[in-house]
């Protein structure tokens, strides 16, 4: 299983089986997320299929924020209209004893019947009878046939758009290493470099001081050392960089949190280079690390 992003849409298109003419269609998009999030929208007389709709979309999918539609359209768009007689008879029997009440003094007329049908409850829509459970089950099992089908085609798509990226960060990594490499190479970190940038601050520490002790001398010479000395931080950079390579190429399922993670370290390490730097040309090399590191990072954000 290659990397795979977390963007993505999909489409699927199937029947009711227990509506003759109907056509549903699933639409599934997918964006970046810390974790899985479905939400759906799903017409009224489909709602027990939400819980159906978490369960495929969580047996497809590790990572994302995941929209999932479900429209039904019949083949004959026209509804049907039915006359509320009962509730016709009541009001036309209260109309009369007002009318009756009143007299021609309140000038109450009888209402028309134009306006007794704009009513509500007077004119009523007429839908298909309601499936049976055994029915209803069927249909449900139908419908998320349908819905695993578009899941299958989104899958498809985040492991296409996952390839091009995985081109991305593997030419980001190469950036990476080929800084670090530069980085080691600097003419600062060279041996007879370092020895002389710390003959010059042991002058400056003992011409600060008339008397320094033979232990303090030696503190000052460590300290001073390790803050110069990078190495550890290259290697940390090195190491960080084949994991990084080995994840990529791994056939392990999602590997979105274990690359966000390691940016962190690769930051961490950028950071500290650039602050033990002390010379101009590692100084650039950190700052440029840290910028692909960020790029690279920006990509990672994307990976399930």
């Amino acid at each position: 299983m290659p990397i795979a992003s977390m963007t993505g849409f999909a489409r699927a298109e199937g029947a009711d089986p227990t509506r003759s003419g109907t056509t549903c269609i699933w639409e599934v998009r997918s964006v970046n997320g810390k974790g899985l999030e479905t939400r759906w929208r799903i017409p009224p007389g489909y709602d027990g299929l939400e819980i159906a709709v978490r369960e495929a979309v969580a047996k497809r999918l590790k990572r994302g924020n995941v929209s999932v539609t479900l429209t039904v359209s019949g083949a004959d768009e026209q509804p049907s209209y039915r006359v509320n007689e009962a509730l016709l008879d009541q009001i036309m029997d209260a109309a009369r004893r007002w009318q009756i009440k009143t007299g021609d003094v309140a000038g109450v007329q009888m209402p028309r019947l134009d306006g007794l049908l704009a009513l509500k409850g007077v004119l009523e829509q007429v839908g298909e009878e309601e499936p049976d459970a055994q029915a209803r089950e069927a249909r449900d099992a139908a419908l998320i046939a349908v819905l695993d089908d578009a899941l299958v085609k989104l899958a498809q798509a985040r492991a296409d758009e996952g390839a091009r990226m995985e081109t991305v960060l593997v030419g980001h990594l190469d950036t990476i290493a080929d800084l670090v490499e530069q980085a080691a190479g600097t003419a600062a970190l060279r041996p007879e470099a370092v020895k002389a940038r710390l003959r010059e601050q042991v002058a400056a520490l003992v011409d600060a001081q008339t008397q320094v002790s033979e232990d303090r001398l030696a503190q000052e010479l460590a300290l001073l050392a390790v803050k110069g000395d990078v190495r550890e931080e290259l290697d940390r950079l090195r190491a960080h960089i084949a994991q990084a390579r080995e994840l990529i190429a791994a056939d392990k399922g999602p590997v979105g949190r274990r690359l966000d993670f390691l940016c962190q370290e690769f930051n961490r390490e950028a950071n500290t280079l650039c602050s033990k730097a002390q010379d101009v040309a590692l100084t650039r090399i950190g700052l440029e690390l840290k910028a692909v590191i960020d790029q690279f990072r920006e990509q990672v954000q994307n990976i399930e």
